[in-house]
């Protein structure tokens, strides 16, 4: 099972390129934050904090939010045959990010001339970023992101069934290769041998 998962999903590509940003690299992910306008920040924090697809966020509307319980739900855009719904608890940050963006009723939070953001433009987005972060290499991109968001969830104690949920993986084998990262507790470990 675990044998066809890893063909289409990874941690490291056929270079051996870490795919993924690490702990020392969110953090200087959400300090480049601080930089940028608050489209762009509110943009890239929600990719940070919810794990979801680059195409999720760019269809996220302000009726999916709920602040007071914390809760943004995203449709799951790769089960396109089926309407998937999935909430993900979110800091407060986010909640007050995206507070300050204009409100659109009926149309996604993040639109350029009245039309949702490009693919493209939101790519770059993430991009600007990450060089601002000095963040370089496979990982520097949108699903760097979303990779990251799942390894920090499993070393943060998160079950891989919640993680499942969280992230619309169809399949726990899938949210599993997130617990294959090396972690804090592997490597002190691994240091007792030394």
């Amino acid at each position: 099972m675990f044998a066809n998962q890893s063909t289409t999903m990874r941690l490291y590509n056929n270079q051996s390129e870490r795919l993924y940003i690490n702990a020392d690299e969110r953090e200087r992910f959400l300090e480049a934050l601080s930089a940028e306008s608050d489209d762009i920040r509110a943009f890239c924090l929600t990719l940070f904090f919810t794990g979801c697809r680059l195409s999720e966020a760019r269809e996220l509307r302000f009726s999916a939010i709920q602040p007071k319980a914390r809760l943004i739900s995203f449709r799951s855009l790769k089960k396109r045959d089926q309407h998937h719904i999935r909430e993900i608890p979110v800091p407060q940050e986010l909640i007050d990010a995206l507070d300050k963006l204009p409100r659109q009723l009926g149309q996604p939070i993040w639109t350029v001339d009245g039309h949702k953001v490009s693919r493209v433009t939101a790519y770059r987005w993430v991009k600007q970023v990450m060089n601002n972060a000095d963040i370089h290499g496979a990982q520097a991109c949108p699903k760097g992101l979303r990779h990251g968001y799942g390894i920090h969830a499993v070393r943060s104690g998160v079950q891989l069934n919640m993680l499942q949920k969280w992230m619309g993986h169809a399949s726990i084998a899938t949210t599993a290769i997130y617990a294959t990262a090396v972690g804090r507790e592997e490597l002190e470990l691994a240091d007792r041998m030394w």
